[in-house]
């Protein structure tokens, strides 16, 4: 049985379709391989972040892109937030948006 990949919002979802082609393409690709195999593929693609929140590494000609997201019962991946990463460290202020939706996807599904 497949995962299914929802939003945070539509605004993430245009986040995310905004992103540089490469990007985008690389999104493509991996999203698909995680509603097939399911939303841990494994570094370099994904990174756990502990309690229940993850990032989608993304890169291509164009930079470094992170989605970060969460998993629900029910097979469903939620993506919760994306940037574009400009520092060799995730920067704190988009961790901390990150955080904030996961509690309130997890609040809201309890």
């Amino acid at each position: 049985m497949d995962y299914s990949i929802t939003y945070y919002s539509e605004a993430v979802q245009d986040e995310i379709l905004d992103l540089p082609d490469t990007l985008a393409a690389r999104y493509i690709v991996l999203t698909r391989r995680m509603v097939a195999l399911g939303p841990n593929l494994g570094e370099p693609h994904t990174k756990a972040f502990g309690n229940g929140l993850f990032e989608l590494r993304l890169k291509g000609a164009e930079g470094i892109a992170r989605v970060f997201f969460c998993t629900i019962v029910g097979r469903r991946i939620v993506m919760l937030h994306c940037f574009v990463k400009k520092t060799n460290k995730t920067p704190l202020r988009e961790l901390a948006i990150a955080e904030i939706r996961l509690k309130e996807i997890k609040h809201a599904n309890s």
